[in-house]
């Protein structure tokens, strides 16, 4: 019998990520390319899975964490396309088709925050919870919700970052979504923090920037709160991790809530955290690589969860 194999993918707004993991939780390979076109972003993938499963392998499926808007409807003839979005040259593109017709195996898609959120209620700061809430602050804004590791969807997916929030005071800026002038993406995602920065200033030098920016985010989740009511909102994405951005989100927080019934929860320390996994993207794409309906004998243990772990180094141990 062939080793089987499967294949992570997650789409960003600056780079594309792919790893190709064994059965046993091996890491195969690992490549990563700048985000430029849908037809450079599938070619790569194309050259890099074909290259990499070898004589005596078999490509199982593969898991797509995307950027969005995206058709996320398995049964539609246009599963996986990306609507309108502000990433030029991405609208009404189709990765994971043109990944289905290279390769005869499952490939299955959802946005990236759904992927993230899922890998991090499974595997990191979400287990042991039944409602999760996961924002990604990059070159983009985006959130999703999970309730008993199931992401939730209606008529498309949620799409937080395009959400209005109130104008700080004397903040003219214009907006750097191309749809929206006062959303949180807009506003408070890193090409918006870039244009505010000018030069080569990193966000943690300037406290006035990074006040508003935390304003803003603190906003957004005072917005979640209100609508989702989370158990925990988990904050990834490269601006995140700028030091002392979360604390502040965390004060506006509180601030912007005013004492109301439902922020008792959400001024506890561990309401607002950052992601366990380095990877939470590319772990749940593997995640839905994984559980992709394909015949197969499913590892013993396979529904255990330890904690602090990702799926790679969760699978060695078994």
């Amino acid at each position: 019998m062939m080793d089987q194999v499967f294949v992570g993918v997650e789409t960003g707004g600056t780079k594309i990520l792919a790893r190709i993991m064994d059965a046993g939780g091996r890491v195969v390979a690992e490549g990563r390319w700048p985000t430029t076109t849908p037809e450079v972003a599938l070619a790569n993938l194309v050259t890099f899975i074909a290259g990499v499963v070898s004589v005596g392998q078999s490509l199982a499926a593969i898991g797509i964490a995307a950027f969005g808007p995206l058709v996320r409807d398995e049964i539609s003839g246009d599963y996986g396309r990306v609507l309108n979005t502000p990433k030029p040259g991405w609208s009404g593109s189709n990765l994971r088709a043109g990944l289905a017709a290279r390769f005869a195996v499952p490939v299955v898609i959802d946005t990236d925050v759904n992927a993230a959120g899922r890998a991090e209620w499974q595997l990191g700061a979400g287990r042991g919870l039944r409602c999760l809430a996961y924002v990604t602050v990059g070159t983009g804004i985006g959130g999703g919700l999970l309730v008993d590791g199931r992401p939730l969807q209606g008529a498309l997916h949620p799409e937080i970052g395009h959400i209005s929030v109130p104008r700080r005071a004397h903040d003219a800026a214009h907006s750097m979504c191309p749809f929206h002038e006062n959303c949180v993406e807009g506003l408070a995602a890193g090409p918006a923090i870039a244009r505010r920065l000018g030069g080569n200033r990193a966000l943690a030098d300037d406290s006035a920037v990074l006040d508003l920016v935390a304003h803003y985010l603190g906003d957004l989740a005072v917005t979640l709160v209100l609508t989702w009511s989370p158990e925990r909102i988990v904050w990834g994405g490269g601006v995140m991790a700028t030091p002392g951005l979360l604390e502040r989100l965390r004060s506006r927080l509180g601030k912007a809530l005013a004492g109301y019934g439902v922020g008792e929860a959400a001024i506890a320390p561990d309401f607002c955290v950052l992601p366990v996994l380095d990877d939470p993207g590319l772990e749940g794409a593997l995640l839905m690589a994984r559980d992709s309906p394909y015949p197969r004998a499913r590892p013993a243990g396979s529904g255990r969860r330890l904690a602090g772990s990702s799926l790679s180094s969760q699978l060695k141990k078994r």
